[in-house]
């Protein structure tokens, strides 16, 4: 075990009193989810284990209409609709087509959205005025894809090629063009495998283990979170070293991790930002929060059982290291 942060996230919701405030006696409070995760993921369990502290407690006082959208890609446009129709007082969304498809099934119910890059996204005017009936969490993918690649590159010495897997339902603009660019001023050739269903995944390890790549660098993803476990279990049958946007997913068993821990996100952020739209704060009002800690977590037994020897100076700098 090495040094370790803990994840500190600024913005209003952080600061804001972790006191409850009174419900309106008699109310039930419905809040929607359109989620590529299940009700019962830890950082889903995770936002709603907090709102108890606030007073709202499933099964008494809340009720949670849930949509889980990871094997019908298609029907996001109906779950969102239905949501509507539940009449949920919040619809929280997960990923850049949730948070677009609510928008359009409603511009009156409150939209607590989780994606990458809000803005680039084009799904609020600007961080600190979201404008409309979104509001949420940007995690810096467009920053962070970056970052991770050239952590990659450092830990797996003598790099040639190597592969990105990025999910195509996300909005990814320019983002894989600089990745290329940046890979190729190092002169490493790097290959794009992009996926929409997770029965696509695989196939996808497999083509980017073929075109030769000796490292995967796995973008951000409420798709790819949730099949991380076989994404994982691929690439070690590979032995194709990958680097993940979470620390908790190289806890489990992943090779490298850089970014914000994703259950505190969902505890500190979410979940405050939740009870302030359930107690009818205007999502106009609430600006996009994003995370200002991040961790590097190093899993040095995986990369043993790949054959890597991650450099000294790498593991140096990880805050946490698994041996």
């Amino acid at each position: 075990m090495r040094r370790r942060e803990f994840i500190a996230l600024m913005g209003a919701s952080v600061t804001w009193p972790f006191t409850a405030v009174a419900q309106e006696p008699g109310r039930t409070y419905r809040v929607g989810g359109l989620s590529a995760g299940a009700r019962n993921g830890p950082p889903i369990v995770a936002m709603f284990d907090e709102l108890r502290r606030f007073g709202f407690i499933e099964g008494r006082n809340l009720t949670i209409e849930w949509r889980q959208y990871t094997l019908h890609i298609d029907l996001i446009p109906e779950f969102a609709a239905d949501l509507v129709k539940a009449k949920v007082d919040v619809i929280y969304a997960a990923g850049d087509a949730a948070i677009r498809a609510a928008q359009r099934a409603t511009t009156t119910i409150p939209i607590l959205g989780g994606t990458d890059d809000m803005v680039e996204a084009g799904l609020v005017k600007s961080l600190a005025r979201p404008e409309g009936n979104t509001t949420g969490i940007s995690i810096l993918a467009t920053e962070l894809d970056g970052k991770r690649q050239e952590i990659l590159i450092e830990a797996v010495p003598g790099l040639r090629r190597m592969a990105v897997l990025a999910d195509s339902n996300r909005t990814l603009g320019s983002r894989l063009q600089a990745l290329e660019d940046t890979a190729h001023a190092r002169n490493i050739e790097l290959s794009v495998h992009q996926i929409t269903r997770p029965e696509e995944i695989t196939a996808a390890i497999d083509a980017a283990k073929a075109s030769g790549a000796a490292a995967l660098n796995v973008l951000s993803s409420p798709l790819l979170y949730v099949n991380r476990q076989v994404i994982m279990q691929r690439v070690a049958a590979l032995r194709l070293p990958a680097i993940y946007p979470f620390p908790e997913e190289a806890e489990e068993g992943g090779f490298v991790a850089y970014g914000p821990r994703v259950i505190q996100i969902f505890r500190e952020v979410m979940a405050p930002m939740l009870v302030k739209l359930l107690h009818g704060a205007k999502p106009a009002d609430l600006p996009i929060e994003q995370p200002t800690k991040f961790e590097l977590v190093i899993n040095l037994k995986t990369a043993n059982a790949m054959g890597v020897t991650v450099p000294a100076t790498l593991v140096a700098r990880a805050d946490k290291v698994i041996e």
